[in-house]
């Protein structure tokens, strides 16, 4: 779901019923034991049936229809870096151009989450005081579980 979710985004997904999903939320799906966090693209009515077309921000495809049995929630809000927002139903000009960049090259991808995941490592550095060895491992201080227990 680049570039609206990101690896180490924390989501709260709460349940809703079907008449309330709309075209833009992004949901969860269970599909063929797997999990997906989608938007969705549209909705389509089938015989007294409801089915959404779901698809990542920066996949190429759409995926196979979403029937009320495979969709298991919607996401509410999304933390990141010590701040926590709502997720958008409409994708801003620049968040398409990055998805359409990001779906279209695996390089650019791979390079935008290696910078991604930098960023996070040094957030975390600072925000623990932690030092990272030669090879790049975070280093954790250690900390007692209790300072009353005993060995």
């Amino acid at each position: 779901m680049l570039p609206s979710i990101w690896p180490g985004d924390l989501l709260t997904i709460e349940p809703a019923r079907h008449a309330e999903i709309v075209r833009g939320d992004v949901v969860l799906v269970l599909r063929n034991h797997r999990v997906f966090i989608h938007r969705v693209v549209e909705m389509k009515d089938r015989n007294d049936d409801r089915m959404w077309i779901t698809r990542g921000d920066s996949m190429p495809q759409s995926d196979p229809p979403t029937t009320v049995s495979d969709l298991a929630g919607r996401v509410v809000r999304i933390s990141r870096g010590g701040r926590s927002f709502a997720p958008s139903r409409r994708i801003s000009l620049l968040d398409s151009a990055l998805a359409w960049i990001c779906c279209r090259s695996d390089r650019i991808r791979n390079l935008v989450l290696r910078i991604h995941a930098a960023r996070l490592r040094t957030e975390l550095a600072r925000k623990v005081d932690l030092a990272e060895d030669a090879n790049g491992a975070i280093c954790l201080p250690y900390i007692p579980q209790s300072s009353t227990s005993h060995v």
